[in-house]
């Protein structure tokens, strides 16, 4: 059964790395240095949050991260505090956060 999921893994690849989802080959922090958006604990996410601004795919990869309770890393424009705190609230209650991040964010 294949499933869209970035932990899922590609069959036959001898090196058993993670698939990819399709809005992932779209986002700036894959063009950018990964270590932003993981900073140590009490560093800045200001960097990685004003390339998450400028994404287009900024929301997928809200979603995604919500979606997969990701607990690492800013994503989406929000890190895993700011997320875990939009995890009980409906759909419409993350897109107003999101929008007030972005708008931030720029």
């Amino acid at each position: 059964m294949a499933m869209d999921s970035e932990f899922m893994f590609n069959p036959g690849d001898q090196y058993n790395t993670p698939k990819t989802l399709p809005w992932q080959d779209d986002a700036l922090c894959a063009q950018t240095n990964p270590e932003a958006f993981f900073p140590e604990k009490g560093g800045s996410t200001r960097e990685a949050k004003k390339i998450c601004g400028q994404c287009d795919v900024a929301r997928e990869c809200l979603d995604n991260a919500l979606e997969t309770d990701e607990r690492f890393g800013i994503r989406g424009g929000m890190s895993e505090r700011e997320r875990r705190a939009l995890k009980n609230l409906g759909p419409q209650a993350v897109t107003i956060a999101f929008e007030k991040a972005q708008a931030k964010n720029r």
